[in-house]
């Protein structure tokens, strides 16, 4: 995929591709030609700044951490050199679309420690021998928390936005309905109709809650209109056909979301609960009030069992989007735990 025109808000920072050969994937299968793509903010020439990584959301770019990213805020180039990493199958790092011996459903399935991995293999090729901060929100939160159990040494702080250590049965149900409008798509007459069957399900129960879609649409209707839940959804389509994705990525990583469990990684036996214990970083998990995708409960009883865990509950039930730039007072309070969070560390708090 080529990389998405850019969005309001996005910041365009160097964009860098690298070749790192072959992968062997924890089913035993491999990916033949690992290609991650990454951003820097700030130059990796500067050895003297702690090097932040940042992790992808399913279905996003580098640009879902931008809220958090610039000078002022919690990810500030002038103090931390930011490397933002495209996950495997999100279409700009190795995906079914993009591979070139490995196209579409010959493309391996992969999980979460293998999304890990790739990351690991591009940090060696960066010579990043140790990060100050491992930050993801969502699948990138779930990753950093993997980070945690894998690479107990790697990372001072992680930090996991609106994550889950073990994928509830509530989430892959989820997906599996996006799965499901993906394919039953095939069958409506227009790519209109096609694309909205998975934003409906994507833009609206993954990502909202019945509050915040209220809010939305009723926002978008003009002045003395009647409000009108299927332009909302036009309109969301409309705006999601301008971001170039394949299906088939974004299937292949629901079905690592769906199989994620950080208790599964070897020496754990499937014990979630001893391998979020295992984790020595300090951690800062954020939950909203409502999630109808990652369940709140999930985040919370995550943080439980980390033993230097901060837990931040944010007011709001807008819903999984809370931990992104579309609720701009989540983003605030985000963004100065986060900083506070951080600066503790550079002070030996």
């Amino acid at each position: 995929m080529a990389h998405p025109p850019l969005a309001p808000g996005w910041i365009d920072a160097p964009h860098h591709v690298a070749s790192l050969g072959r992968l062997p994937l924890e089913s035993g299968d491999a990916i033949d030609d690992l290609r991650i793509s990454y951003v820097v903010h700030g130059s990796l020439n500067d050895r003297a700044k702690p090097v932040i990584v940042g992790l992808c959301a399913i279905g996003s770019t580098h640009h879902r951490l931008g809220f958090l990213i610039g000078p002022g805020r919690a990810l500030d180039p002038s103090r931390h050199t930011i490397v933002v990493i495209d996950a495997l199958g999100n279409g700009l790092s190795s995906s079914p679309s993009n591979s070139p011996t490995q196209p579409g459903e010959r493309f391996p399935r992969f999980t979460i420690r293998d999304m890990v991995t790739s990351q690991r293999m591009l940090a060696s090729y960066l010579r990043i021998d140790a990060a100050y901060a491992i930050v993801g929100a969502s699948m990138g939160g779930m990753q950093a928390l993997q980070w945690g159990v894998s690479h107990p040494d790697f990372a001072t702080r992680l930090v996991a936005l609106v994550p889950m250590a073990k994928t509830t049965p509530w989430s892959q149900a989820i997906n599996h309905a996006g799965r499901l409008a993906l394919a039953n798509a095939r069958d409506l007459p227009t790519p209109e109709a096609r694309r909205e069957a998975w934003v409906t399900v994507m833009n609206v129960f993954v990502a909202r809650s019945p509050s915040r879609l209220a809010v939305d649409v009723i926002g978008a209707a003009s002045d003395g209109a009647t409000s009108d839940t299927l332009a909302w959804l036009a309109e969301r389509t409309r705006v999601m056909a301008a971001q170039p994705y394949d299906p088939l990525d974004w299937i292949y990583q629901s079905y690592a979301y769906d199989a994620h469990d950080v208790g599964t990684s070897p020496g754990f036996g499937g014990d979630t609960q001893r391998a979020l214990a295992s984790i020595r970083a300090r951690t800062l998990v954020a939950v909203p009030s409502l999630d109808l995708y990652n369940p709140v409960e999930a985040g919370i009883w995550a943080a439980q069992q980390i033993a230097h865990a901060e837990l931040l509950r944010l007011p709001f039930d807008s819903g999984h989007l809370a931990a992104s730039e579309a609720e701009p007072q989540a983003a605030a309070q985000l963004n100065e735990a986060i900083g506070r969070f951080l600066r503790d560390d550079e002070l030996g708090g």
